[in-house]
């Protein structure tokens, strides 16, 4: 039996008070975070160097005593490793060097990636063996959709026009690009959990761009493949799947896909989400970033709420997305002690 509150909550145990940790929990509003980054040059160097990785990664437990730390990574790291050029500019975000079509594919290398990553696997292997005995180790990566919008696009995008076109135009070949993140993110997420991960997270953060029968192509049989493949090896291990915006499509998502449990957006209502979701899996989420970053009496109402509909089943309490840079510490510190009763 599971002696650590994430991991009772994710077998379906109700928690006398819900575990709690955020994505996004270490990163810029910390400013030993900001100290440690300015020394490893650029983010990718970060996230590449494992004492460093390990570092950011427990600043936050030791600050905060969160239930979990998850993995200080970041979800390009798959197509970097896939052989994709990757980089960040400051102030902008990611760039790829753009994938639009099949013959474009012939450049990723997937049996390259796990020695391409063994950085970020031992960074997942020190952490095990460092964090706190009461303190979940998280790995995650991002979901095949998702990951496909940055190497489709080349980075950021609001309408993500090239990904949708190479998507509905040609089926069978964006299909392959899937499938080939499909194979490299089951293997991604198996090799955290050889080297620690006690439970895994699927980012899928552009979920709610598709309508609905891509959404059941592109989310939901791209998920369920990856999670068949990562519990063909390693059975007992939860997996929690986070389907950002897809509103009415999350039963479906949860019912059809396998995951343990599903993290839920900022925009699920939480009575909807008890009654709905909660009565057949855990649940995580789902503060408003803002909420927090607001902090006062907002957030104490917002957590009172939210604990009052989610708390009378299996549930991790988590933002809706990730922590915003500017949220001050002091209103993390805050949320702390509203979701552990201490006032």
């Amino acid at each position: 039996m599971a002696t650590k509150k994430l991991l009772q909550a994710l077998n379906g145990e109700k928690t006398e008070r819900p575990p709690i940790w955020l994505m996004r929990q270490a990163g810029r509003y910390l400013p030993e975070y900001r100290k440690v980054r300015a020394e490893a040059g650029s983010f990718l160097d970060l996230c590449y160097t494992p004492k460093r990785a390990v570092e950011v990664t427990l600043q936050p437990i030791r600050r905060f005593g969160f239930d979990a730390a998850i993995l200080f990574s970041d979800i390009l790291v798959v197509p970097h490793g896939l052989g994709q050029d990757v980089w960040f500019v400051e102030g902008e975000g990611p760039k790829l060097a753009p994938i639009r079509d099949t013959n474009g594919l012939k450049a990723l290398k997937p049996e390259g990636m796990s020695a391409f990553l063994a950085p970020v696997y031992e960074a997942v292997g020190e952490l095990s063996a460092t964090l706190p005995d009461n303190v979940t180790l998280v790995g995650f990566s991002g979901a095949p959709w998702t990951v496909a919008t940055y190497m489709v696009e080349g980075g950021s995008s609001r309408d993500f026009a090239n990904t949708k076109g190479w998507a509905f135009s040609d089926p069978e070949g964006f299909g392959n690009l899937i499938d080939i993140l499909v194979d490299g993110i089951a293997t991604h997420l198996c090799n955290q959990i050889e080297a620690g991960a006690e439970t895994v997270q699927l980012f899928d953060s552009w979920a709610g761009v598709l309508p609905d029968m891509a959404f059941r192509r592109w989310i939901i049989e791209p998920t369920r493949a990856i999670v068949e493949q990562v519990r063909a090896r390693y059975p007992e291990v939860p997996i929690i799947g986070f389907p950002r915006g897809a509103g009415i499509y999350y039963p479906e998502y949860a019912a059809e896909t396998g995951v343990t449990a599903v993290s839920l957006d900022t925009t699920v209502p939480t009575r909807w989400a008890a009654d709905t979701l909660q009565p057949k899996m855990p649940v995580q989420g789902n503060l408003d970033p803002m909420i927090l970053l607001a902090g006062g009496e907002g957030l104490a109402e917002s957590v009172d709420h939210i604990i009052g509909e989610l708390n009378n089943g299996p549930f991790i309490f988590n933002l809706g997305h990730g922590i915003i840079k500017e949220t001050p510490v002091e209103n993390v510190e805050s949320l702390i002690r509203l979701v552990r009763g201490e006032g």
